[in-house]
């Protein structure tokens, strides 16, 4: 790849980062990029790996994705390199993002994984994060991969009448004990 090129997906990336208040995950990054034929997904794979061990993004790991943020020493890059993007590319970046903003935030905001803690058992962690900050977090213990798996696959598909089973139910002004 060619250094003029490599600095200018490096810059993409950047760009893309600091136009959303979450993190994005590896998928949804390279899907952007990928899209818009900038370029490959096997580029846009080094050059993330390039941006993370330079310190301009920060990478948080899960079972389930790669999540990315911008870091300072990056949005102090893209302001001094901000220019070599052309604003062709910047409309077309701006204007996927507030497309599909609130399913990309959608996507990372629900978070789901799994821990083996001992042989045959395990911990699932089920979270809402917003700006943030868990909404909602639960653990679980577990006796199989399969349960934890399952729950984790269920979790991003029910999340919200789980989260709203909750708050009704300890809201209620019902007291159902026997006391």
């Amino acid at each position: 790849m060619q250094p003029e090129s490599l600095m200018l997906y490096k810059l993409i990336v950047l760009y893309i980062l600091n136009r959303v208040d979450f993190p994005l995950s590896n998928a949804q990054i390279a899907d952007l990029i990928t899209q818009h034929n900038y370029t490959t997904y096997f580029n846009v794979q080094e050059v993330i790996a390039d941006l993370v061990d330079d310190k301009y993004i920060s990478l948080q790991q899960t079972k389930n994705a790669s999540l990315y943020r911008i870091t300072e020493e990056g949005r102090e890059t893209l302001d001094f390199f901000y220019h070599t993007i052309s604003p062709e590319i910047r409309d077309e970046i701006d204007l996927y993002l507030s497309e599909k903003k609130y399913d990309l935030r959608e996507e990372v905001s629900n978070i789901a994984d799994y821990y083996e803690i001992k042989t045959n058992e395990y911990e699932v962690e089920l979270k809402v994060v917003e700006r943030d900050t868990a909404v909602i977090e639960i653990r679980l213990q577990v006796p199989s991969k399969e349960d934890a798996e399952t729950m984790c696959a269920h979790w991003k598909k029910k999340n919200a009448d789980i989260y709203a089973y909750i708050l009704t139910s300890l809201l209620s002004k019902e007291d159902n004990t026997n006391e």
